[in-house]
């Protein structure tokens, strides 16, 4: 389940993945599966092949992209999700949903 974002942030997150830019919206989000982790950042980008770049840039493997059209994503959590927010300059969010360490 996800919640805390507003619908115009989704919007504009849409449009950006859209347009083919790396797009980044974080949520709270409660997932059994994953206990302990209270939120999820999506990296979103139309164009598979630049989230697939963006994936081996950060060490991630690409396979564990959710090809969803039309808004494919890659899902952050944990610990890697703090330390690509940060390496991306994306402080409002690591701000907002308590992501500081």
């Amino acid at each position: 389940m996800a919640f805390g974002v507003k619908r115009e942030e989704l919007q504009r997150w849409k449009e950006a993945v859209s347009r083919g830019d790396i797009a980044y919206l974080t949520h709270y989000w409660l997932e059994p599966r994953f206990p302990g982790i209270t939120t999820v950042t999506k990296v979103g980008c139309s164009d598979l092949d630049r989230l697939s770049d963006w994936c081996i840039s950060h060490g991630l493997n690409p396979r564990y992209i959710h090809n969803r059209a039309p808004f494919p994503h890659f899902d952050l959590i944990g610990p890697k999700q703090k330390e690509i927010l940060r390496k991306e300059g994306i402080h409002d969010q690591l701000e907002r949903f308590r992501l500081l360490d």
